[in-house]
């Protein structure tokens, strides 16, 4: 049969939840058009249930990716980086029809996210010797500060940058010891959704990062109310919706990172991703803590150490 006689595939896009690709709960889906309106795919509206099932799934996950290695959460990051080196072709055709990018502009973007994801997989090592250290005291004391994960993490990703915003938000999550419950962008899920397809088939254990679509706020509200959600980031919330998450989180005292809008109308397009990240995402997330431990003496002369 020739090629123009074939009807193409369509790929079904689907939520990741726990490891796995569930449909959403509620059945809904909408349409995703690229920068021309026109249609690319249909994408699963998640719901308040899907985004609780998401929490689940990351408690869950928390305690096994939080106890690991930073040396093997390293490891596990960098094949994720490994994997989407393989699959870069699919990630620049979809970010390019997202953003209306250039074929070239789109590599470079998915280049910079590939790389933005190394560059977090290094750190998990070595954020303890920045954000750690040993206190001075006036006593016979060793007094350590180390950093542990906050928990699960809810992150709302950029509105319009689809995947390297997207990863950039995720990986130092996740590098940290935390699992997250990641919001994709509403108008540009699609590489997020198969980021999660990359997830899935690396080491990342299932419930780490859990992708859902949908309406930003819609699926926000219920995240930044939970009581098990320990800190949320609002990045791709505009100024109007991050206000009301933020009171919402304040009821259990969540951590919350909200970035500071150039202007009025959006918080998620301030950041220039391209930029070197520094580390403060990366100590967003983490709490501190400080062990005292006797030194004793040495020695007749009654010397510490």
């Amino acid at each position: 049969m020739s090629d123009h006689n074939r009807l193409g595939v369509f790929k079904t896009y689907k939520l990741y939840v726990g490891g796995k690709f569930p449909r959403s709960e509620s059945g809904r889906v909408y349409e995703v058009t690229d920068s021309k309106g026109q249609w690319l795919a249909n994408a699963p509206k998640s719901s308040r249930k899907d985004a609780r099932d998401a929490v689940v799934a990351a408690r869950k996950a928390f305690g096994g990716w939080s106890g690991a290695t930073a040396y093997n959460r390293g490891q596990v990051l960098y094949r994720v980086a490994e994997m989407l080196e393989g699959r870069k072709e699919q990630f620049v055709r979809e970010v390019a029809a997202s953003e209306g990018l250039s074929k070239s502009k789109a590599a470079a973007v998915v280049d910079a996210a590939i790389d933005r994801w190394v560059w977090y997989a290094g750190w998990t090592d070595k954020i303890g010797q920045i954000a750690g250290g040993a206190n001075p005291v006036a006593g016979p004391f060793f007094n350590l500060s180390t950093p542990e994960p906050t928990g699960v993490v809810a992150v709302l990703a950029p509105q319009k940058s689809s995947f390297l915003g997207l990863v950039s938000v995720i990986a130092p999550v996740i590098a940290t010891g935390n699992t997250a419950v990641v919001i994709a962008s509403a108008d540009a899920p699609l590489p997020a959704l198969s980021l999660g397809e990359v997830l899935a088939t690396s080491d990342v254990p299932g419930g780490v990062v859990n992708i859902l679509s949908g309406v930003t706020a819609e699926i926000a509200a219920p995240l930044a109310a939970h009581q098990d959600v320990n800190a949320i980031d609002l990045t791709g919330a505009d100024a109007a919706l991050a206000k009301e998450l933020e009171i919402a989180a304040a009821d259990n005292l969540k951590r919350v990172l909200r970035p500071q809008p150039v202007d009025a109308d959006s918080a998620s397009d301030s950041e220039d991703w391209l930029a070197s990240p520094g580390t403060h995402r990366l100590t967003a997330f983490l709490e501190t803590k400080t062990v005292w431990h006797p030194t004793g003496a040495l020695g007749a002369a009654g010397s510490s150490y």
